[in-house]
């Protein structure tokens, strides 16, 4: 009966498939669809400027933060186990995000939400790994894995502002639970119970995530409060050192106590490796900012409504669907680290262009332009990176780099959103100290965040160029390439 069970498990892997792919859609969803409600839920808890950026930081911090142990608590305690027990926690706390009557509220039901990200999201795509075999039948299942990764973001843009604009922001979180119920009861149904087979021989590395996690937290709270108390203050200074002092912890931890490390350093001694995801962090420490005062420009000085908003968004996917597919084509001629160089010095370039938005400035003539650019840089960006962090690395430590690389994209944009949000409420202090009108105000801010992000862009191709080394990849690259 159990082999008969299992058998009629393993002839439905494209339905396993699709269901997983809708788990990992709420986890992009999740994203995108709160950027655009960002204005409303400002306005609706009276969240100050300098915290705001923290109902995007708390998820991606812990997101990031954890995504290694959650790959590794699948393959211990079983697959199927932690997707059920991730989704449904999503699921709820999700409900705790749209029933929140306070900043804090929402921020530390983010912070959970991200967390429970961090278990479903590795669990899932181990689960798509095991079940699909190696070759034509697994590369198809990963192309509809990232086509749902895409989507999601696209997806969020416009149904973020549709929930939004004719419901509430609540619906945001709220629309998770109906999904993270039908996900759960079909997993119960659909998964096979051999998903996953317990590796007791894997041991948690506990100490490494909260250090590193807790680490971070402290190191975004000290940036986010300097514009208002200052950077001499006891509460910057106390945090910062707290930092340094848990991140110290954890590398040390890392390097010399942890038995089976959650990210051991060795891997780094490949240039690729190293290079591809300071690139990354760098990249995606511009990309979250980039997302987040656009949103508020558009709605809080354009006043644009939420779809309105939504829909402006939506040619960055486009240009990066077809500048990646351009990409991923052209790599076994050119290789990758050429447009891993070229793909920040886009994204500078958008920044320069977006530092000329005004107060009463044009979707066409003052946005489009830099989005468009910015939008080519990470269609360049995505494709090369992934591949200069994982490509000619041991077999054994691929998956680890695949969650190192996915790590570093969240950390980065943690962080670049604190440190651009720090600049931003400072330069706007600053102007309104000056007696600048309001909105201007706010703009000038935006101003001097996108200038820090072009110097970032540039960072990071430096980085690309000297760390970096070429490598051609695909059925035409040359053997030994």
């Amino acid at each position: 009966m159990a082999k008969k069970e299992l058998s009629r498990h393993s002839e439905n892997k494209w339905v396993i498939l699709a269901l997983l792919a809708l788990a990992q859609f709420m986890v992009v969803l999740d994203v995108s669809i709160v950027n655009i409600a960002l204005p409303s839920i400002a306005k609706d808890l009276h969240f100050s400027q300098a915290n705001l950026q923290w109902v995007v930081t708390a998820y991606a911090l812990t997101f990031g933060g954890f995504l290694l142990l959650g790959g590794r608590a699948a393959d211990l305690y079983g697959r199927r186990r932690v997707f059920i027990t991730a989704v449904s926690f999503f699921a709820l706390i999700s409900l705790l995000c749209g029933l929140a009557s306070d900043e804090s509220h929402l921020i530390i039901a983010r912070a959970f939400q991200g967390l429970a990200g961090a278990f479903m999201s590795p669990a899932a795509l181990s689960i798509v790994l095991t079940e699909f075999r190696e070759g034509k039948e697994r590369n198809a299942a990963l192309g509809v894995w990232a086509g749902v990764s895409a989507g999601g973001a696209a997806v969020g843009v416009l149904l973020g502002g549709i929930l939004t604009q004719y419901l509430d922001w609540r619906w945001n979180f709220f629309v998770n639970v109906p999904i993270g119920i039908f996900v759960v009861l079909a997993s119960l149904r659909l998964l096979p119970h051999h998903i996953g087979e317990e590796d007791h021989k894997i041991k948690l590395d506990i100490i490494g995530a909260l250090t590193a996690t807790l680490g971070l937290m402290a190191l975004v709270y000290g940036l986010s409060k300097a514009p208002s108390q200052g950077w001499g203050s006891s509460t910057v200074i106390g945090f910062l050192v707290a930092s340094v002092a848990l991140l110290i912890t954890f590398f040390v931890n890392e390097a010399k106590f942890a038995k089976q490390p959650l990210m051991p350093l060795s891997i780094f001694r490949i240039r690729n490796v190293l290079g591809g995801n300071i690139a990354a962090l760098v990249i995606a420490s511009t990309l979250f900012s980039q997302f987040f005062f656009l949103t508020i420009y558009m709605q809080s000085v354009l006043g644009y409504s939420p779809v309105k908003a939504g829909l402006s968004s939506l040619p960055v996917t486009f240009i990066i669907g077809i500048v990646s597919g351009i990409v991923s084509k052209s790599v076994a001629r050119t290789g990758y680290k050429p447009f891993l160089a070229i793909g920040p010095l886009f994204l500078a370039a958008g920044f320069f262009l977006l530092t000329h938005i005004k107060v009463g400035g044009n979707y066409w003539h003052d946005i489009f332009p830099g989005l468009s650019l910015n939008a080519i840089g990470m269609g360049c960006s995505f494709v090369s990176m992934t591949l200069a962090a994982t490509t000619g690395i041991p077999k054994h430590l691929s998956g680890l780099a695949s969650g190192v690389l996915n790590t570093a994209q969240q950390v980065g944009g943690a962080i670049g959103l604190a440190v651009l949000s720090a600049v931003a409420v400072s330069s706007t202090k600053s102007a309104l100290s000056s007696n600048t009108q309001p909105l201007q105000a706010r703009v000038d801010g935006f101003h001097s965040a996108f200038y820090v992000a072009i110097g970032l862009g540039l960072f990071a191709s430096l980085v690309v160029w000297l760390v970096v080394s070429n490598q051609k990849v695909g059925p035409d690259a040359p053997s030994g390439a």
